[in-house]
């Protein structure tokens, strides 16, 4: 049978419509079919390949590790080289801040997701405040196990009930539900550029706002920058760009150079209720695998060292001067998280078909599927992008 069949015979399916492209290699920004055929990749496996499919720093340092040592005992018992410095890497990169409640996050647990890291923080804000009640905002997904879907929409979760109670949505860039977080609120999730929603960034105006009233409330700020983070949006941590520091962040696809890995981050003195009352609070075997918090420590040089932020927000710049056309209504978003605005579901379904034809991926949104999701690597050269931007023009019609 070809591995077309069987894909679509043992591979548990999740829409009745899969791609079901096949590529046999990887690099860059290429995506490269059994035929030899180069797909640029515009979506970067939804944000996660940052630094580019198998950058040679990545595959190396995976390589490294594993002639050292794969899985040895469950989080958080042995002292494990990889997770040690990963962990000590983050806290590097959010040294000069101080959170919404004035402390320093400088602990990380690390996860195999985003999803997971979802689940660890809603965990971690009730047991430190003592409170039930989450909020969170229409439009935003967090992911899909029971937790992190309880503060997804309706669409998602309704053929999934009971989900977890005690759960608020508001609005983004709503300042009367502002008023809606009090004293029984134990966290809010957040998203400084709303991701599945179709790329929209924060307000300054209102994330100021919004990190004003959690401290007023004795609310834990949760930044979900699972999309938004490791240089995405032109900055290292997309908050740095407004100035509000969460109490707790939030990290995964861009984070394992293409590894599995999340992780949820918080000062040692939110962190530390883990430990006791239950002891092990939280718990995982499998996250902070070896591998992949040696591939994400890569991962984090390869930032620091060879992406300039200020290029990333100069080609989200080159995106838009290019994608002018009169069925294109906006182009939104920040660095190299954007959205292309269309008309409708199936004129900009049809648009992507024709673009993955010709040679450039991209995809849609959960909550806006009438826009173009564009976030390739980071690495994409200016040539590059002209002949995607040339390639989705084309497909765009008269």
């Amino acid at each position: 049978m070809h591995l077309r069949q069987l894909f679509l015979e043992n591979m548990a399916q999740t829409s009745d419509f899969p791609l079901a492209l096949e590529f046999t290699k990887a690099e860059g920004v290429y995506l490269i079919d059994k035929s030899g055929k180069k797909y640029i990749d515009l979506i970067a496996g939804i944000a996660v390949s940052n630094v580019g499919h198998r950058h040679p720093k990545v595959v190396q340092a995976i390589k490294d590790q594993a002639d050292q040592y794969l899985h040895q005992m469950v989080y958080g018992e042995y002292v494990q080289s990889p997770q040690v410095m990963l962990a000590k890497a983050l806290a590097d990169t959010l040294a000069a801040y101080k959170t919404n409640s004035g402390l320093s996050i400088n602990n990380a647990y690390f996860t195999n997701s985003g999803t997971e890291a979802v689940e660890g923080a809603m965990k971690l804000a009730k047991r430190y405040t003592g409170r039930t009640e989450i909020i969170a905002f229409h439009n935003a997904y967090h992911g899909s196990t029971q937790g992190a879907l309880s503060l997804g929409d309706e669409e998602f979760k309704r053929n999934f009930r009971p989900t977890l109670p005690d759960i608020r949505k508001i609005a983004r860039e709503n300042f009367e539900d502002l008023n809606l977080i009090t004293e029984r609120t134990a966290a809010v999730f957040y998203e400084p550029v709303g991701g599945e929603s179709g790329v929209r960034p924060a307000s300054q105006a209102y994330i100021t706002a919004l990190g004003k009233r959690c401290k007023e409330t004795g609310t834990l700020l949760v930044f979900d920058e699972i999309q938004n983070g490791f240089g995405r949006t032109g900055s290292f941590w997309a908050f740095e760009q407004y100035g509000v520091v969460p109490d707790i962040l939030l990290a995964a696809k861009g984070m394992g150079g293409g590894m599995p890995i999340g992780a949820f981050m918080a000062p040692r003195e939110i962190m530390s209720v883990l430990t006791d009352n239950p002891i092990l609070g939280h718990i995982t075997t499998f996250g902070g695998h070896p591998v992949s918090c040696a591939a994400s420590l890569a991962t984090v040089s390869i930032i620091h060292d060879e992406i300039d932020h200020s290029e990333t927000l100069r080609k989200g710049e080159l995106f838009k001067s290019l994608l002018v056309h009169p069925k294109i209504k906006e182009v939104r978003g920040m660095g190299l998280m954007l959205a292309v605005q269309l008309s409708d579901f199936e004129y900009m379904k049809a648009v992507i078909d024709r673009t993955i034809e010709n040679g450039v991926i991209t995809d849609w949104f959960l909550y806006c599927d009438n826009a173009m999701r564009i976030a390739p690597p980071l690495t994409i050269t200016d040539e590059q992008i002209h002949v995607a931007c040339e390639v989705i023009l084309g497909a765009l019609g008269s």
